[in-house]
Parts: structure tokens; sequence; C-alpha cells
């Protein structure tokens, strides 16, 4: 019987003609198991996941192999981006028994749920030290049949363990001056000066560290932070992690110098950086900045977005190359004969001193990843131009990476956020369309008649999948920024509602939040997490909306709420601020205020729209814009009780219940919104 053939999932459909036997996660799986008095082998992986790409192709396609597991494991198959819950539940059972953790997550469990032996990707035979697959499942087999009671004993063991790392309580207040200056002390130590960045290979990119530290910037003037920001960005902008052609980010380099990426490219790297090149714009009017800002944006709505008018989760890594193989990058690198092929011999040396390219090469058989040496030989804008236009035409031709169609609600929330600023910032109402076409779907298929999210949706078909605390914090965000930018209440309510229900649902004792609604389903933990991952966890993304959410309303149960989520990071600032970026950003804006600015005046006037657009500018951490008509108040309390100022367009400035004169003057606002070097 084939039970994935009906998933929204591409991972699982990936997975629907192999000779495995696959289990969606279900209650009648673990049934099944229980029947046949049989463990359950547990496969998490994602859509652009290479190694579960090589582990299905070498161990799951096998016949002999399949035959095996059938007959002694219930399998079941989980696209970790459908249900974050159980690949948070489970791959932290595996990093606290192995120490490190990554998918394919390879985890066997009893018919309970309990886990009892881990691992990721095992090979087809033994190799490096690791086991082959065959053999796991022959002793994980001969485990459950000869000693029962000991594989009982670990079962119980690991699930009381994960069960007491529960977090009961939060704290009265988020991160204060002291735990800032740690944090930025601490990411001092980890920078790296040579290359950019913090840590070594492999090298992620660090959106929400750099928005920490471009508010950290802002608030206190500490020159350090922005020039990590700068070192950094400047680093991946030039590097074979960005497509120099395509715009947008791979996933990660596999080496310090951000040479050679992994080269499947997300839709939350792509929207968080997008968003960070535009704030670092708006800080220092980097051009910099604003190309990468732009030609990041467009690779979103160009690459990702789909039909119904969200953003797919992701694009391989691999793809065919010319000879027909499978193969990671083929679709990104170049060689010197490829140049020549598509360039011409004069064009094609021009690119490959622009790019980087070497009969060496600097990725696999003498192919080279384009970069951006800064030390390359100046070329005129128009002949660069050209030669990247000419590039990317013939790079089309090639066999693309295959897309993952999922629309994931929170990822979704990021890029209305980026893509909403991103078309203020520089004049595209093309990008805030998009953004507003995101926001829309969300609202109408992504939502269900009681306003709860759904995870998932394809082919504007919403999945079975519950939404989790990320969706609702990182939706809640995009809805507050599409606010700012549009000044349709619309988005505000929205946002409300979904914070409600983080409230509601997803609270528990003094201000801790759960991954999980209180009424999910019931796994062996309920998880909860305030560190940031690739994403903003669940935990930070809410206490930033609500912290956001309290300045436009005055809602003292929202401030509260924030500050107690926010105050769970004031021991572990100085421990782990490369793993608190987001919740470090959110502490900032509490820090400063939040600074709320009141635009009111007519949509039409021009004088309305310069106040507008000086009030998002802003580099307050975390300012909070409404803007409106009077009368509008209705709608957004923060416009309650402001007047137009002897008849003409006014901006009002307030922070910590003190509001500055209301002013019809850009220059003067511009005065108002800048945070005093002391942070008072």
């Amino acid at each position: 019987m084939n039970r994935l053939a009906g998933a929204t999932s591409p991972y699982l459909l990936q997975h629907a003609d192999n000779p495995v036997d696959w289990w969606p996660w279900s209650d009648a799986a673990f049934e099944e198991a229980r029947r046949r008095d049989v463990p359950v082998l547990l496969s998490v992986g994602y859509s652009a996941c290479h190694w579960c790409h090589v582990m299905a192709r070498e161990s799951f396609e096998d016949e002999e192999l399949a035959r095996y597991l059938n007959e002694r494991f219930v399998a079941v198959k989980v696209d970790r981006e459908e249900r974050p819950d159980v690949d948070a539940v489970y791959m932290e059972a595996v990093q606290a028994a192995t120490g490190q953790g990554g998918w394919p997550m390879t985890v066997f469990l009893t018919p309970g749920g309990q886990p009892f032996y881990f691992g990721t990707y095992f090979p087809p035979v033994p190799r490096h030290g690791m086991p082959s697959f065959r053999q796991v499942l022959e002793g994980v087999e001969a485990a459950w049949r000869d000693r029962r009671g000991e594989v009982a004993d670990v079962a119980s063991r690991i699930t009381r363990d994960l069960a007491s790392r529960a977090i009961s309580g939060a704290g009265a207040q988020p991160p204060g001056e002291e735990e800032a200056g740690a944090a930025l002390l601490g990411l001092t130590r980890e920078f790296d000066a040579r290359y950019g960045g913090f840590g070594g290979a492999p090298k992620f990119p660090p959106p929400m560290v750099l928005e920490f530290l471009l508010r950290h910037h802002a608030r206190t003037g500490s020159q350090g932070a922005l020039e990590m920001v700068e070192a950094t960005c400047e680093a991946m902008a030039r590097g074979g992690i960005y497509d120099q052609l395509g715009g947008g980010f791979a996933r990660y380099s596999v080496d310090a110098e951000w040479t050679v990426p992994h080269f499947e490219k997300m839709l939350y790297d792509n929207a968080q950086l997008c968003r960070v090149y535009a704030h670092l714009w708006r800080a220092t009017g980097s051009e910099l900045g604003r190309r990468v800002a732009l030609e990041t944006a467009d690779f979103l709505v160009r690459e990702l977005g789909t039909s119904q008018g969200g953003f797919a989760s992701a694009l391989d890594a691999d793809s065919e190359d010319a000879a027909g193989r499978h193969r990671e990058g083929a679709y990104y690198v170049w060689t010197p004969a490829q140049l020549a092929e598509a360039l011409g011999d004069e064009d094609a040396e021009a690119a490959a001193e622009r790019y980087g390219v070497t009969v060496e090469g600097t990725f696999e058989e003498g192919a080279s990843v384009l970069q951006l040496p800064d030390d390359a030989p100046p070329l005129d804008a128009g002949r660069a131009d050209s030669l990247r236009a000419r590039l990317l035409a013939a790079r089309s031709t090639r066999p693309r990476p295959a897309r993952d169609e999922k629309v994931v609600a929170a990822w979704n929330g990021l890029a209305v956020a980026a893509l909403a600023e991103a078309g203020a910032y520089f004049e595209r109402p093309d990008l805030v369309r998009a953004a507003e076409r995101a926001a829309r779907l969300i609202a109408e298929v992504h939502t269900d008649a009681h306003g709860r999210l759904v995870r998932t949706s394809r082919d504007g078909e919403a999945g079975a999948n519950a939404g989790v605390l990320e969706d609702y914090g990182d939706v809640a965000e995009g809805y507050l920024a599409l606010y700012a930018v549009t000044g349709s209440a619309e988005w505000w309510e929205r946002a409300g509602s979904l914070l409600e229900t983080v409230l509601t649902r997803f609270g528990g004792e003094e201000g801790a939040l759960f991954d999980t609604a209180d009424d999910a389903e019931a796994l062996i933990r309920r998880p909860q997490d305030p560190t940031d991952g690739a994403t903003p966890s669940g935990w930070n993304a809410a206490a930033a909306a609500l912290l956001s959410y309290a300045a436009y309303t005055g809602s003292e149960r929202h401030r509260t709420a924030a500050e107690q989520a926010l105050g769970v990071l004031r021991p572990l600032a100085a421990r782990a601020p490369r793993f608190l970026g987001w919740g470090l950003s959110a502490a900032e804006a509490a820090l400063d205020g939040p600074r709320e600015v009141a635009v009111v005046g007519p949509h039409d006037a021009s004088a309305t729209a310069r106040l507008h657009r000086t009030a998002l500018l802003t580099t307050a951490p975390g300012a909070v814009v409404a803007a409106g008509e009077p009368g509008d108040e209705a709608a957004v309390p923060l416009l309650a009780d402001r007047p137009l100022l002897d008849g003409q367009p006014a901006a009002y400035v307030c922070r910590g219940f003190v509001c500055a004169r209301p002013t019809t003057d850009t220059e003067e606002l511009v005065q108002q919104l800048e945070p005093s070097v002391d942070g008072a």
C-alpha cells in the first residue's frame, strides 16, 4: 500500500514509490507496531536535504534492504518542515545521546513512541567508522528480540530525561544593558575577523545576530557592533554562498571563507537576509546593502513565488550536470570552457577574472563557484551588467534544481516582513504587492474558521498539520510589518488575533512558552525552546511580536508576556549569544522603548507620505509605525487623539509613556527618532 501518495509534502512524495513500506506519522502507524510487536523506524528529513536524497538512493531504494526493514519494523517518514514539533522532540534526544544532530535523522522508537537508538545518515556499507544501515537494523532488531528489558529501560530513561528539561518559568524582565553588553562581548570573541561571520566551518549566515548588532549599534553607537555587520555582509555578498548571477543565498558555506556553499536555497534564509541587508542600507546608506537586498527580494519573487501568491520552501542543492549525472551544485558552477562557450574567449576572460573562475577550480572536477573578489580588475557598470545577464541566460538553459512547493506559514511571514520593508525603503511597490499577496494567502488558506493557523499548504490547499508557535510569531511579525508599510488596519487586527491565541493556547507558568498549543497532538514531551536556530525560535518570535503589539496598543498584558518570555534569555546572553539573535533583537527593542510613531494625515497627501517614509526609515530598534487619517483611532489605538497640526499632516513620537511634541517637519522627526548614545 502506498500510504504517502496523497501527501502534501514534496519530501514524502519523493519516497512514495520506495520499496520501503512507509507510513506517515499517525496513530495508525504506532498501532500497527503494537499489533506486530516491532519497533518503529522514524526517518526525518526535508525536500532540499542533500544527504536525505543520498540515503534514499543508497538504502531506501534497495529492494533487499527494504524487505528486511518491512518485515521487522514499522517505517515512519516525517517532513521536518511540516512537523517541526516531532522533529524538535526527537532531535533533542539525538543531540543528547550523540552530541550532534542533523538530517536525515534516524531514530528507533518503541510502539509507545519512546526513543531508544539514534543516528543521522547511515551508509550502505561500513565507512569512516560508521556501521552500515543494514548493520544498524540488524543490531536494533536483535536488541528488540533478545534484550527487550534493556531496551525498555533505555527508552524510559531517555523519555524521563526529556520530560525533566521543561522550562517551568521565564523571568520578570528581559535582558538589560549588562546582558546586551555581555552578548556583544561574546560575539566579538567568536567573530572571524579575517573572513567575517562567527565560528569556523561549516559557516552559516547569521541574520538574527546581525539584526541584534544593527539594533545595538543604533541604540548605543557601538562601532564594533556595526563593523562586524559590515564585514560579514560584505564577505557573504562577495562569496560563493551568494548567487552572483541570480541573487539569493545558499544554505551555508562548507568552508570558513564563504567560498563553497551547500547549494540548497531556503526561503527562510533569504527572507531574513533580505531584511538584514535592507536594514544595513537603512543604517549606513551602503550601496552593497541596497543591491543585495533588492537582488534577494527579486530572487524570492522570481524563483520561490507560487501562483497562489505564497512562497515555496526551497530549491534543491542537486540537479543534472551536462553528462546527465545528478550532482550537487551542477546548476551554479562554471569552468573556463563553459564561460567561453557562453561568452566567447575575450568576454570569458573578463568574466573569469571578475568571478574568480580558474582552471584549478574551487569546487569539484575543476569547476568554480562564482565569487566577486574585491581585488578583481574593475569593469565599467555596463559591461559588468552585460556579462552577468548573458551568463544568467546561459545558466537558465541548464536543468534546474527541483523546488519544494510546500508553503510554510512561518517562513512566509518572514518573507512578508522582508518584502514589505524592502518595497517601502527602495520605493518598489511591486515588492509591497508581493508581500500583500503572500499575507492574503496566509489569511485565506492558512487560517481556519476558528482563526487558528495551519502549518503548510500546497497548490492553494491547506495541509493537515496545525500551526506551531513559530508560525504564530512569524506571521504576526509579517502582518505588523505590512501594516506599518501600508496602513491597512486589517493586518494589525489579524496580528492581534494570532497573538491572542499565543497567550491563551501556547503559554505556560510565569511567562514560559511552548512550541505547540495546549490542544495539539500529545508527544512524549511538549516541545519548547527559547534558542534561535536557522529561524527565530517560536519563543522569541512570539515575544518580539507581543512587544510590538503592546507598543501599538498600550496593552500591559502583551507587554508583560513579552518581557517574561524574554526574561529566560538573561542567564543565556553571555553564554550563547549566537543562538539568541532574535531574542536579543527584541530585548534591544524593549531597552529602547520601543519607539511609537503615529503619522496622521490624508493618505494621498505628499506631506503624509514624507513623514511616513521618514518614520519607516528610523533605525530605532523595533520602532512601530502607524499611519492613518484623523478618526482612524477606532482601528489602531496608537492613532487615538492624534489630530492634524494646524491643518497639516503630523507625526507623533512616544516612548515609555512620554511623547515628544508633534511635528510636521521630517528633519525634526528624524531628530526625535535618533537614539541617544547612552540609550536614554
